[in-house]
């Protein structure tokens, strides 16, 4: 049962990947407030793990910093897609590789304040070529390079403020 009552809803904004709303909110204590609420319907952050010490990350261009930044490979999820199966069809877009096992690790909120996306974390392993004809390839808008390092390493990254991606800091953490 919700804590807060919703007396109306407005969408100001439809996109590829998010909406927006205006929510007119009763909130528990009481009051009546206009809340912005981003809408998205969720994503998966990857832990591709080649071995037990090793993790891969992508150097990505983002344009909303216009930086090139260190991440765990991450994606939105596909209508009415199961996160696990969005995970492994992230792994072989963004990393060229196919997961032979998907484990789940945790699902988080990255941003509940204004956002009700959940990010889906799991841990990638068995990892081995795509199937001969697969045509899985990166998304248009992305532009991104596959690395390998060392848990030790990327741990040591964090820690220098070579990433700077949240969801990757916290990704670390799982491993």
């Amino acid at each position: 049962m919700p804590l807060a009552t919703t007396l109306s809803r407005r969408r100001a904004f439809e996109g590829r990947v998010i909406s927006v709303t205006v929510d007119r909110v009763r909130l528990p204590h009481g009051p009546e407030v206009d809340l912005e609420v981003v809408r998205h319907r969720g994503s998966v952050v990857l832990l591709p793990m080649p071995a037990a010490s090793e993790v891969i990350l992508v150097r990505q261009y983002r344009y909303a910093v216009d930086r090139m930044l260190w991440e765990l490979p991450a994606g939105s999820l596909e209508a009415g897609e199961d996160p696990a199966a969005g995970a492994a069809r992230e792994c072989e877009e963004e990393v060229g590789l196919v997961p032979g096992r998907v484990e789940f690790v945790g699902r988080f909120y990255p941003t509940p304040g204004f956002c009700d996306e959940e990010m889906s974390y799991y841990r990638l392993t068995e990892l081995g070529p795509p199937a001969a004809g697969s045509t899985a390839a990166q998304d248009e808008d992305e532009h991104l390079e596959v690395h390998r390092f060392s848990v030790a390493e990327v741990r040591r990254m964090v820690e220098a403020g070579e990433i700077t991606d949240l969801k990757t800091a916290f990704g670390v953490t799982l491993i």
